[in-house]
């Protein structure tokens, strides 16, 4: 049995002392945050075996640098001097790539399917209780643009073995009576699912704190000591600890704490929003509007609409204008939809973490013999939660990796 020190108590974190606390060992969580906050509490829920295109694929250049001056776009990247910036773009443009995109197309299929069953393992635990459902996903579209776009990435999935049929209108109607989209028709992969975030969340805490794992919350790391290659203790404000294993998995702080032990990481925090609609929807199919980049959740109780990304360092300011061109979106592909001002007004964000290349972090590092990083994961950590934790799991363990961990090494080059 060893004492795992886990740094970060989202998605990640939570999945990574799970599986180290089923494995036998001692786990102790260093959270910053109130447990309440943070992307793992503003994503759209989904699980996502259909996400098979990483973020750095062709065209996402091209998009960058014509939505870059308008700060209600989809994809927005604020003008700002900074040589970590420029550094994670330069590797972000040369992983956008075709070559890259089918090197990375499976890797991402094969981590979210086993990640999906772990989920569905987990709901099946009579100790953990959240909202879980599998009803695939729409990718909505109104041009045919966007049709023909995501009827490339159909065929890519259908090659792995994932089952997507093409809808019409009338198709969607039927599937989803209760609304009606204004699409011009909509790919429906049959193999997603989705969950409301809060609630697993919560399931989790309560869960590893019966099996004896111990969360710190409120609990900013603020040095890490070394002793050549060994990490000794991490240090809070108010204790110390002695890991016999660290994994670093705190999202988009997790750069700068590695930067305390001198590795260096190309990672970028990508914002994201989120709006809660309670009132009545007739949404009952998670879809993702494509032309508008906004994802839509029917949660447990209420309706997310989710989306933007935004590059604009680590901050949590909310831009009314991205807000907003969430709810016209909304409207636009659901007419009879009505956002709310005061849904609108209590409208949160959460920052991803994002690799140039797409694909996640996961891996020890190569100067410390204790140390291993999780992080990296965009807008699949929610998906990747389960099996990043299993993952480090295994490599803490020395067990074979149910993955070739190589195309997700920490110090792979771009």
């Amino acid at each position: 049995m060893k004492h795992c020190i886990v740094i970060g108590g989202g998605i990640i974190g939570m999945c990574t002392a799970y599986h180290l606390s089923k494995a036998g060992h001692q786990v102790t969580v260093l959270d910053q945050s109130d447990g309440q906050t943070g992307a793992s509490f503003v994503n759209a829920g989904y699980l996502t075996p259909s996400h098979i295109v990483p973020f750095a694929a062709p065209g996402m250049v091209t998009m960058g640098l014509k939505y870059m001056l308008s700060s209600s776009s989809p994809f927005y990247v604020k003008p700002r001097l900074s040589l970590d910036l420029i550094h994670w773009a330069w590797n972000f443009y040369k992983s956008a790539n075709m070559a890259h995109v089918k090197k990375a197309m499976p890797i991402i299929e094969k981590l979210n399917t086993a990640s999906s069953a772990l989920y569905h393992e987990l709901h099946k635990n009579q100790k953990f209780n959240f909202h879980l459902e599998k009803k695939g996903l729409l990718m909505a579209y109104q041009t045919q643009k966007a049709g023909d776009h995501e009827k490339e990435v159909v065929l890519a999935a259908q090659a792995m073995g994932l089952k997507v049929t093409s809808l019409n209108p009338e198709e969607v109607l039927k599937l989803q009576p209760e609304t009606n989209m204004d699409i011009l028709g909509a790919y429906h992969y049959h193999c997603d699912s989705h969950s409301t975030p809060h609630e697993f969340m919560s399931a989790m805490k309560s869960y590893l704190l019966e099996q004896g794992v111990s969360i710190h919350q409120h609990s900013q790391v603020l040095n890490i000591k070394i002793s050549g290659s060994v990490i000794t203790a991490v240090e809070t404000e108010v204790e110390k600890f002695r890991p016999d294993e660290l994994i670093i998995a705190s999202g988009v702080w997790t750069k700068a704490l590695l930067k305390k032990i001198g590795i260096g990481l190309s990672l970028e925090a990508g914002k994201g929003y989120r709006i809660n609609v309670h009132e009545p929807t007739g949404i009952s199919v998670p879809a993702i509007l494509m032309e508008a980049k906004v994802a839509v959740t029917p949660m447990k109780d209420f309706t997310r609409f989710a989306g933007t990304m935004e590059l604009s360092g680590i901050n949590t300011i909310i831009r009314k204008e991205r807000v907003e061109a969430i709810a016209r979106a909304a409207k636009r592909y659901y007419p009879s939809v009505e956002i709310s001002t005061n849904s609108k007004r209590e409208a949160i964000s959460g920052m991803r973490p994002l690799s140039p290349d797409g694909l996640p972090y996961i891996g020890r590092a190569n100067q410390y013999s204790n140390l291993v990083v999780a992080t990296g994961h965009g807008m699949m950590g929610w998906s990747l939660g389960p099996i990043t934790g299993k993952l480090c799991q295994q490599i803490i363990d020395g067990v074979n990796p149910d993955f070739d961990l190589a195309p997700l090494s920490p110090h792979r080059r771009f």
